[in-house]
Order: C-alpha cells, then sequence, then structure tokens
C-alpha cells in the first residue's frame, strides 16, 4: 500500500517533501496535486515507472508524458524553444498549461512520441509541486491522473489511496485538487495548436 504524507498547501514541510522526493529517487511512482489536477510521478529515467504509468492509464505509444519543471532554465535543458515560442510561453508560466515541444537529446527516447520526437513540458504554479521539484533538483515524469473510462480526475488524496494505493509507491495529500488537467497548447510544428481545453485559458494561442 502506498505511503500517504499530508503537506501543507501553502508551507510545504521541508521533512515531508525529503521523504516524497526520496521514495521517487529509490525508483517509485507517486500520485501528487498540481496547479490544475492530480498527476502520477516518477523519476525522469525510471523505465518501471513509465511502465507502470502506462499499465494504470492503459495509454498507448503515441501519448504525451509531461516533464514537470521547476523553472524555465530546466525547461530548456529539454525541449527546443525559439524566441518567439519562448516569450508566448513566458507570459502564461508558471501556469495551468502544457506545452509540446521538439526535444532535447537530454530526454529519454522512451519518452518521446514516436513520430514527432516531442514531448510535453510545463511549469506549475503550485508550492508543493515547486518544492518537489527543488528539492529532487530535476523534472519529475508526469501524466494527468485520468483513469481509462473517466472523464474526470480523481480531486482528493484519500481517494486515490484508497482507490490505487496498492499501484503506488506514495500520495501527496494538500487538499483538495481540482478535476480538470491543464490546457495543452502543441508548438511542434512552430505554431500554437490548442489540442485540450483545460484550467488554462486557451484564447491567447488560438
Amino acid at each position: 500500500m502506498a505511503r500517504y504524507f499530508d503537506v501543507h498547501p501553502d508551507n510545504p514541510q521541508p521533512r515531508t517533501i525529503a521523504q516524497v522526493t526520496a521514495v521517487l529517487r529509490d525508483g517509485g511512482l507517486i500520485a501528487y496535486p498540481t496547479d490544475s489536477c492530480y498527476a502520477l510521478g516518477a523519476q525522469l529515467g525510471n523505465r518501471e515507472a513509465l511502465d507502470r504509468i502506462r499499465s494504470i492509464r492503459e495509454l498507448d505509444s503515441k501519448h504525451h508524458f509531461t516533464l514537470m519543471c521547476r523553472d524555465f532554465a530546466q525547461l530548456g535543458q529539454f525541449v527546443q524553444v525559439n524566441n518567439d515560442v519562448f516569450r508566448a510561453i513566458k507570459a502564461v508560466t508558471p501556469g495551468s498549461y502544457t506545452f509540446i515541444l521538439p526535444a532535447t537529446k537530454e530526454v529519454p527516447r522512451r519518452l518521446l512520441h514516436p513520430k514527432k520526437k516531442t514531448v510535453g513540458v510545463r511549469i506549475p504554479n503550485n508550492k508543493v509541486v515547486q518544492a518537489l521539484l527543488e528539492d529532487l533538483g530535476e523534472p519529475i515524469l508526469s501524466s494527468t491522473l485520468l483513469l481509462p473510462g473517466q472523464e474526470e480526475a480523481l480531486t482528493e488524496g484519500w481517494e486515490i489511496q484508497d482507490t490505487l494505493g496498492h499501484q503506488l509507491d506514495a500520495v501527496v495529500d494538500s487538499g483538495f485538487c481540482g478535476p480538470d488537467p491543464t490546457t495543452v497548447v502543441d508548438y511542434s510544428s512552430g505554431v500554437a495548436e490548442v489540442v485540450r481545453h483545460g484550467t488554462g485559458d486557451p484564447s491567447r494561442f488560438e
């Protein structure tokens, strides 16, 4: 059964944050709240956890995984961003947007879209996630916690513990988390295309 961590949403306890990142470093799979909805998270190079995410969500090879990044300096290590795209992304981050961009060689091949060689990236506006990213020192490989056949993500940590506790290594609970995922903007062609409407205002990209 997954370990259950109760984290303060505005003042995340450093000791608890360190315990969660230790689970990630040990190869664990976690569920954690973001500024949109809950996500599944693992360390970037964790092949087994990637397979576990695919199994839980029943994902195919064309699914875009997301690298949850602390800031633009970190994001820039993993995706290729020209000046125009940089300015557009900078204007709405941190926030509830995921951007699909061409990946750099720093991204493991198995995370990439098989044809486009792209990956999702985002910078969250959430103190708990930022604390996790700062302590971990690298992006968290992530995927929206949306179960097969469900239209909305789970919103409460205890609910995730009851439903998926036997399939996860840790659940981070910092209170209610909304049911809606991020807005996804695909820049793989160099031009913005909104491919999913979510919590971020899509109007500036349409």
